[in-house]
């Protein structure tokens, strides 16, 4: 199994910034490489659907944004610290939502595939409160 763990969500006012991670863990990175998982970053308000952002290939070479966060979010990882980085500026109140990573993996010659067919593994969430 693969383990994500998100954390640097807070309260933050409007126009601020913050930079969540998500930290993967777990055996299975023993036989396959994190290199070979794309990760994406979801959010969910209350009473709303849930929201692709963004995603990176594993690689870290393809990156894609939602409409919602083009511009103002930016997506990064470190595979040496199995650490996949969401840098969110010029927050809104609109952006309050409790923000999940996830990870599918892809294939050895999928190291530039974003997104992956499917995202297996989600960690538990960190949430990101803008007051209006």
């Amino acid at each position: 199994q693969l383990q994500l763990v998100e954390s640097g969500g807070g309260l933050v006012q409007p126009g601020g910034s913050l930079r969540l991670s998500c930290v993967a863990s777990g055996s299975i990175l023993d036989y396959h490489a994190i290199d070979y998982y794309a990760i994406g970053w979801f959010r969910q308000a209350p009473g709303k659907e849930r929201e692709e952002l963004s995603c990176i290939s594993g690689n870290g070479g393809t990156t894609k944004y939602g409409d919602s966060v083009k511009g103002r979010f930016t997506i990064s990882r470190d595979n040496a610290k199995k650490t996949v980085y969401l840098q969110m500026n010029s927050l809104k109140p609109e952006d309050t939502a409790i923000y999940y990573c996830a990870a599918g993996a892809v294939p050895t010659y999928g190291s530039s595939w974003c997104p992956p067919a499917d995202y297996d593994y989600w960690g538990q969430g960190t949430q990101v409160t803008v007051p209006s």
